[in-house]
């Protein structure tokens, strides 16, 4: 009997704090027709809007992906000074609220911060794709060094010192013995990372101004809908990001059995 209160219990705590709400966002989306909601996400600002927020994630994502592979293995593999600082360093960004990120971004590059003078040579940060894909990359960078990182530790080093005693050079090593054991591992980072930078909102929204048009992602469309009194635009808007987060799950789930499978 009590374990079926759990069970019950859980599932209910799940629906109520996710299925409800998002339930109800895709009722008041489609609650005048879905002609009315594909109107709302297919104006020029909304469409802007979702082009840049894919910008972002595309740049932002393999830029991530590559850093992360590569603090993995310097926190795994190599006898790095510092490794426990660096260790907490990548952790940061889970920790620290993102519009503090967003705020720090604005005191470095802003007028009077210690990169402030590179606008008066032609490179615009602030208000700009630059600020924004450096606001989501911080965000989301420490996703696929986590994943990595415990892959690393249990494969362990006798396939790659095996393959280094008969001679493969250390790039061969990694791209015939370490790459294809931590492939699902980086492909999992790569599903968290794709689903944070589509999502980010508050380190965004101080860096980019939140221009209609010009800086304006995806997530600031939604808000800036809601404040104007178009909620059927908030609302299609936001069922449009839901489904982005479910086509990112669906790829988990093909990754997951891609894993099982090999």
């Amino acid at each position: 009997m009590s374990r079926y209160v759990l069970r019950f219990g859980a599932l209910g705590y799940l629906a109520f704090l996710l299925g409800l709400p998002v339930a109800f966002v895709f009722y008041k989306a489609f609650e005048h027709g879905f002609a009315h909601a594909w109107h709302a996400v297919t104006t020029p600002e909304a469409l802007h809007a979702l082009k840049l927020t894919l910008l972002v994630a595309a740049i932002a994502v393999p830029a991530n992906t590559v850093v992360g592979i590569i603090l993995a293995l310097l926190l795994v593999r190599s006898r790095l000074p510092g490794r426990g600082v660096v260790n907490a360093v990548v952790d940061l960004p889970l920790a620290l609220s993102p519009v503090v990120v967003g705020l720090s971004l604005v005191l470095l590059y802003g007028r009077g911060g210690w990169l402030g003078g590179l606008a008066g040579h032609g490179v615009k940060v602030l208000f700009a794709v630059p600020g924004m894909v450096l606001a989501t990359m911080f965000v989301s960078l420490p996703f696929v060094v986590r994943e990595v990182v415990p892959v690393l530790r249990e494969i362990g080093t006798e396939q790659e010192q095996a393959a280094a005693t008969l001679g493969a050079s250390a790039f061969t090593t990694f791209r015939r013995i370490t790459l294809p054991a931590i492939r699902w591992a980086v492909a999992y980072g790569v599903v968290l990372t794709t689903a944070r930078c589509l999502g980010e909102f508050g380190a965004v929204a101080i860096v980019s101004g939140g221009i209609a048009g010009r800086t304006q992602t995806l997530t600031q469309y939604v808000q800036a809908s809601y404040e104007n009194f178009d909620q059927t635009g908030a609302y299609a808007a936001s069922v449009l990001l839901a489904g982005l987060a479910i086509l990112t799950l669906l790829a988990m789930t093909v990754m997951r059995r891609g894993d099982r499978s090999s």
